[in-house]
């Protein structure tokens, strides 16, 4: 299996902007790539990555006055194309929506390290063209000659390289007779069938609430000096504002890493106790967020990224990963007697079972979880 780590960077300030300069020549290169594969579908013909790269190799490159592709690495714009190929590739396969056009100010500045060029050596890493780059990492890093998929990216503060290698097979004993069933929810990220407590909502902590407070107070502030600043139909960017926008990004960065980070601490905390399976539901996190009432509560608990890791994590540690259809009534079946509450609504906190032998009260996402639990269970 594919394990990646992740470390910082510290590049000096010439490092920096030939970083810069190649995130800049990948993102140019998507771009042309992405025009040229819309403007020969419409003309009727095939496109594919073979074609528009030699194309660009073949027109672009030569010119003069594109002489700057050529201070960047040279797979920088080969796996630009690759990447684009894989977006489309998903797109036809109905995973994602139709590749877009990648924009200066909220693409993800990013680019593709040559896997070959990469050296570890004094606390320095090499890479092509930018130089042996200083770093800091908690991580054992394999000294490899190839690395799978390295790419150096910067996230609106810090420079960081992700690489991947093979890792040997991690079978850790497991309880066989542990089948952890997973509820997840709005207010409280997960209940866990075999866990005293929930999980919590981390949006509910007094530093979040904080820096959501701040931040709405910072997008009040440039909203108003974008106002006062504007001419006809303009708004000018004045340097007040850019340092006001750089403070938005920043909270947002702050905001994110602390959300992924719970997520990583709640799924590492579920793996360590070693079920032989985990059971979710199938959400429609889509459908769910057109509940304009809900959908930004939504969107803050990162559903998806919660499964997404419990899916990797179950995987590398050998745990069977079960998603259950969206339809099953987790919520309306008794964990006790199994009888079907129909007119559950979404109000009903406390599950009372209607069985006049069982009448089991429960909270109604414990109930759930311990439904998940004993999903498909003799």
């Amino acid at each position: 299996m594919i394990k990646a780590i992740k470390i910082r960077l510290l590049p000096t300030k010439e490092q920096e902007i030939l970083m810069f300069k190649s995130t800049g020549i990948a993102r140019f290169a998507y771009n042309w790539g992405l025009a040229k594969w819309e403007e020969m579908y419409k003309q009727g013909l095939k496109p594919s990555k073979s074609k528009i790269k030699k194309q660009f190799n073949n027109t672009i490159k030569k010119q003069e006055e594109y002489k700057w592709l050529y201070e960047v690495s040279g797979q920088v714009t080969p796996q630009a194309f690759d990447d684009l190929n894989t977006a489309y590739q998903n797109f036809l396969k109905g995973r994602v929506q139709r590749p877009k056009f990648k924009t200066k100010k909220k693409s993800k500045k990013s680019f593709y390290v040559r896997y070959d060029a990469i050296k570890f050596e004094d606390n320095r890493v090499n890479m092509e063209k930018i130089g042996k780059v200083l770093y800091k990492s908690n991580y054992d890093i394999p000294i490899l000659n190839k690395y799978v998929n390295p790419r150096c990216h910067f996230d609106g503060k810090y420079w960081y390289l992700t690489l991947g290698f093979e890792q040997g097979e991690n079978q850790a004993k497991l309880n066989k007779d542990l089948s952890i069933g997973i509820d997840l929810g709005i207010k409280d990220l997960a209940i866990v069938n075999c866990l005293d407590e929930p999980i919590k909502n981390i949006n509910k902590s007094m530093e979040v609430t904080r820096l959501k407070k701040k931040l709405k107070r910072l997008q009040r502030q440039v909203s108003r000096k974008y106002e006062m600043n504007k001419n006809a139909k303009q708004f000018i960017k004045t340097n007040n504002i850019i340092k006001l926008e750089k403070q938005i990004k920043l909270i947002h960065r702050k905001l994110a890493n602390i959300r992924n980070n719970h997520i990583h601490q709640a799924t590492n905390k579920i793996v360590k106790l070693r079920p032989y399976r985990v059971v979710m539901e199938d959400l429609n996190i889509s459908g769910m967020m057109k509940n304009k009432h809900l959908s930004e509560k939504i969107q803050e608990q990162k559903l998806y990224e919660f499964i997404r890791q419990m899916k990797y994590k179950c995987e590398f540690n050998k745990i069977e990963f079960v998603q259950v259809d969206r339809f099953y009534p987790s919520s309306k079946t008794c964990s006790c007697c199994g009888n079907v509450k129909s007119d559950l609504k979404l109000k009903d906190r406390i599950y009372v079972c209607g069985n006049d032998d069982c009448k089991l009260v429960i909270d109604r996402d414990k109930n759930a979880s311990i439904n998940l639990g004993n999903y498909k269970l003799a």
